[in-house]
């Protein structure tokens, strides 16, 4: 946040100049809510579909999602098992105040996302962050679960693809460690936001289509913000083992009483051909870039030590660069960009405690044209 309110200030000051701020720091669809969606949310404003939902949100909504599961994912996932919530963060928060109890560890990746261990602590819970190498994928092992595993363990929180990484969980390693968890009577709780925005057949699958009881007891956290562009609608779901439901559910009640009935019937349209189709020639854009993107910092001596197989960041080792514009560690390098490239990126150190002066995020949700023009300014200033 520091550094975004340093480039707002800035972009103002050159915002008329040939290099107006480049912003490649924050995570966010450059793409807006598809024509249908917009429609029916006009439509639900004209015909008074404006009041209060349950709780849990519209049933056809959750329907329309339990199908997308079973269609896209192979995943059979009940409607009665689907809470929406007012985004991912609602989901998230919901989550850890079911089921975390205060001096509850979670084991979670370092790096991460930061706000994932907030709702942790939130609930009086403790992140246990657990350094991830490049050689795991920035992604725990369930050698290193079971060696971080204590009395006090609740569970794992984990994220498939990652934000800062964009990096995934192999399916057979999650595997294993859901049934580790699951054997020690823990939770797993997996956030899947970036699912829908996968571009290797190798991951890209959900957490809810491990077979029997396995994906029944896992939990997953989704949203509408980023496959489906709605980031300022604020709306997201959970899934959750059928027993939890009712106690999300009166959770939600005393929280948020529900989520945006707007944006619920907005969302039924996601789910249209003409709008899944929009989503998927959105997706080929997202993977375009990021096959232009990751190898173009690598040339720069930016090197993303793991292809990320989804989401759109690129998380780089920016040591070399840092030393070839006098500075040292990842914020120094982000300011020292700001101002010689006006170009905004995001230090490592909001992500976790494991080398976070050693990386920066670049986020590829911009259009091909700035990602370009990003380039050719690195190329400037990096020589």
């Amino acid at each position: 946040m520091e550094v975004a309110k340093a480039a707002s200030a800035l972009a103002q000051q050159v915002a008329h100049t040939d290099t107006p701020m480049i912003f490649l720091n924050i995570g966010e669809p450059d793409f807006t809510a598809p024509p249908l969606v917009q429609q029916a949310a006009s439509r639900a404003i004209a015909d008074g579909n404006t009041q209060y939902t349950a709780a849990t949100g519209l049933p056809a909504l959750r329907e329309r999602i339990s199908d997308w599961y079973a269609s896209r994912f192979n995943a059979q996932v009940a409607p009665g098992r689907i809470v929406i919530t007012a985004g991912a963060s609602a989901a998230l928060q919901l989550a850890c105040l079911a089921l975390v109890e205060a001096g509850d560890e979670m084991l979670m990746p370092d790096p991460s996302y930061p706000c994932n261990r907030h709702f942790v602590s939130a609930a009086e819970g403790n992140a246990v962050l657990i350094p991830a190498s490049a050689a795991e994928r920035f992604q725990l092992t369930l050698e290193k679960v079971q060696a971080a595993w204590t009395d006090k363990t609740r569970g794992v929180l984990l994220a498939s693809p990652s934000n800062p990484t964009g990096t995934s969980i192999a399916p057979d390693e999650l595997r294993r460690i859901h049934e580790f968890v699951h054997s020690r009577g823990g939770i797993t709780l997996i956030d899947e936001i970036y699912l829908g925005l996968s571009y290797d057949e190798d991951f890209g699958h959900s957490a809810l289509a491990m077979p029997g009881e396995l994906g029944q007891s896992v939990i997953s956290i989704n949203s509408f913000s980023k496959y489906f562009s709605m980031t300022g609608w604020r709306l997201g779901w959970l899934v959750v083992p059928e027993a939890l439901a009712p106690v999300i559910e009166r959770i939600a009640q005393n929280l948020f009483i529900c989520p945006s009935t707007i944006a619920q019937h907005a969302a039924l349209a996601c789910f249209e051909p003409e709008s899944l189709q929009e989503y998927e020639r959105r997706r080929a854009e997202f993977k375009a870039r990021r096959d232009y993107f990751i190898p173009e910092l690598n040339r720069l001596g930016l090197t993303v030590p793991v292809m990320p197989d989804g989401a759109f960041y690129a998380y780089a080792d920016c040591t070399a660069a840092a030393a070839k514009l006098g500075v040292s560690g990842s914020w120094d390098f982000a300011f020292e960009l700001m101002q010689r490239a006006h170009l905004a990126v995001t230090p490592g150190r909001d992500f976790g405690h494991a080398a976070p002066e050693q990386f920066v995020r670049f986020s590829t949700a911009n259009s091909m044209a700035q990602l370009q023009e990003a380039v050719a300014r690195l190329e400037a200033v990096l020589g």
